[in-house]
């Protein structure tokens, strides 16, 4: 399996590689945060790292330097691995970079107008450009895989307002992507759709949250969040299930889905790290919403 992750830095990106490297595959890793030199973002995570994860789990990691907003960076991504490997099987489109940009439950005249702007560019044209470059060498062979990643279904955004305008038509357009992939690849065989994750336990989480992943029970936090924290999942859990689809010889099934990383667990028996199932979305509509009285054990 070939298999190339735009936005493998860290967090769902770095998951998901990771997971695809355990399946054996050769990934391809992608973005802009490298030893050398960090993105905007200024973390410590970088792109080689995730490549040496991905050779550790059993596969091929490759640690490619790409801004993907640079069309010019991106066509020169899929030369190399045209070049190299002569085709592509499974393309997730991960592109993020974004947490610095938008304010909560801020209105639109109140939200910096270049900052919204960069944020819509960053979450859009970035997987846009991605795919008008890499979609042609995956049509090449029957099956091909896109995964979109975002945050929320489409049925969940639908009817929540995410907390701004910007941050709102970003989640939202990344899902409507998925499903644009799905037609757009059904004359080739192959598979589009979007996956979110849950309650992240990102390094940026844990980090804001002054836990790591050992002690991460122990975060600090409103009584809300913190019951929902508690049905948080790794990066592991929706990478093990986009490793999943991948390996799925009826993977069609899932095109034109948005779909939680939860009930791709739950369809192929996964678990996350812990051997826990974690459930956050199904959390939130029942039980923080609903009214619900079960308590957090009973969606893990």
């Amino acid at each position: 399996m070939i298999a190339l992750v735009a936005g493998a830095t860290r967090g769902t990106g770095r998951g998901i590689a990771v997971a695809l490297g355990a399946a054996g595959a050769t990934v391809y890793c992608t973005g802009r945060s490298t030893r050398e030199r960090r993105s905007e973002m200024n973390r410590p995570e970088t792109i080689e790292e995730t490549a040496e994860l991905v050779t550790a789990a059993g596969g091929t990691g490759i640690a490619v330097p790409t801004d993907h907003l640079d069309s010019g960076q991106v066509e020169a991504l899929a030369r190399r691995v045209r070049s190299e490997q002569g085709r592509l099987d499974v393309l997730v489109n991960d592109i993020w970079g974004g947490e610095h940009l938008w304010e909560w439950d801020t209105p639109v005249w109140k939200h910096d107008m270049d900052k919204g702007f960069r944020l819509l560019r960053l979450a859009i044209d970035t997987h846009i450009i991605t795919s008008h470059h890499l979609l042609p060498l995956l049509i090449e062979h029957e099956g091909g895989l896109v995964v979109e990643v975002t945050d929320g279904t489409w049925a969940y955004n639908e009817t929540h307002y995410r907390e701004n305008v910007y941050y709102d038509l970003a989640k939202m357009a990344v899902n409507r992507l998925g499903f644009a992939w799905s037609n757009e690849l059904r004359p080739y065989g192959g598979t589009g759709l979007a996956i979110t994750p849950g309650f992240l336990r990102s390094e940026a989480m844990l980090e804001n949250f002054g836990v790591t992943e050992d002690n991460w029970k122990e975060a600090k936090m409103s009584p809300e969040h913190g019951r929902a924290w508690m049905v948080s999942e790794t990066p592991a859990y929706i990478g093990r299930g986009v490793a999943a689809i991948a390996a799925d010889p009826d993977r069609q099934r899932w095109s034109g889905r948005s779909v939680e990383s939860g009930d791709v667990a739950e369809a192929y028996g996964l678990t996350d790290v812990d051997g826990s199932r974690p459930q956050v979305w199904r959390f939130i509509r029942e039980v923080l919403e609903a009214g619900g009285d079960a308590g957090p054990e009973a969606y893990r």
